[in-house]
């Protein structure tokens, strides 16, 4: 019996996105994927300049010019597993997903993880410092004390996107499980509870805060402790003076896009 490779590619993309729930608030260019490979998404150019009560006539003629978006979409394959009688894993779902849960596990973890750094924040004016009290620094081969995440920072976050005249609805904030812990230190867990309850929550979301939906996971990013922090990048060996990275945005201002599964 031949292989299926519509069963198992079928079932990779099913879940692709499990346990990674925020690439599904990100921009969806699937449609401008081209060949699988290249994202190319038309982007109109500057709108013309208005007037009010102009004098001069007839007004001098401008042309637009238009700049398209292109990029490459990054590959990620697994090291090949054999799999004996695959005839009948084919036949049995359960055991089909038991073979491949481990390689996708790995898959939807890096593709996770590089993704948040594709849409790391570089300018300074994106980046906010954490103000709480100190508290031992929780990343991996970190040392010495940290800020912790405290609602102020938030509150700074949403003032930031204000004044950036970033749309308040679709907002989110990741933040990884220690600074969670932080911020419920400071809330009242119960009432937040309470209040978190009444709310239609996208899935993932474990509340709202100060017009954010509030996702958290393992971890999020890492940055140096440079005056403008650099992300690092995924995998890359830890340093003492590393720092914890939580990552707010809004839905149209990342995006993501799915070229070709093969099996």
């Amino acid at each position: 019996m031949a292989i299926q490779k519509e069963i198992w590619t079928r079932h990779i993309q099913e879940s692709l996105f499990k346990d990674n729930d925020f690439l599904n608030y990100a921009f969806n260019a699937d449609q401008y994927v081209i060949q699988g490979k290249v994202v190319h998404i038309p982007n109109a150019g500057a709108a013309p300049s208005i007037v009010r009560n102009r004098s001069s006539l007839p007004a001098t003629v401008t042309q637009r010019t238009d700049v398209d978006i292109t990029y490459s979409i990054d590959e990620y394959t697994s090291d090949p597993v054999l799999i004996p009688n695959a005839d009948t894993v084919e036949l049995a779902y359960d055991k089909l997903s038991s073979v491949l849960d481990e390689s996708e596990s790995a898959i939807r973890e890096t593709v996770a993880d590089w993704m948040l750094y594709h849409w790391r924040p570089e300018a300074t004016s994106s980046i906010i410092r954490t103000t709480g009290a100190d508290v031992a620094a929780h990343m991996p081969g970190a040392t010495g004390n940290r800020k912790k995440l405290v609602l102020a920072d938030i509150k700074k976050a949403r003032l930031t996107m204000n004044k950036q005249n970033i749309p308040k609805s679709d907002r989110y904030l990741m933040i990884d499980s220690d600074m969670y812990d932080q911020l419920m230190d400071e809330l009242n867990i119960t009432q937040y509870r309470e209040s978190a309850k009444d709310l239609d929550l996208p899935k993932g979301v474990i509340g709202k805060l100060y017009g954010f939906f509030l996702m958290e996971r393992t971890s999020v990013m890492t940055a140096n402790n440079a005056s403008t922090p650099i992300i690092q990048l995924p995998g890359a060996s830890t340093n003492t003076t590393d720092n914890g990275v939580a990552f707010a945005w809004h839905k149209n201002s990342v995006e993501r896009a799915l070229g070709t599964v093969d099996f």
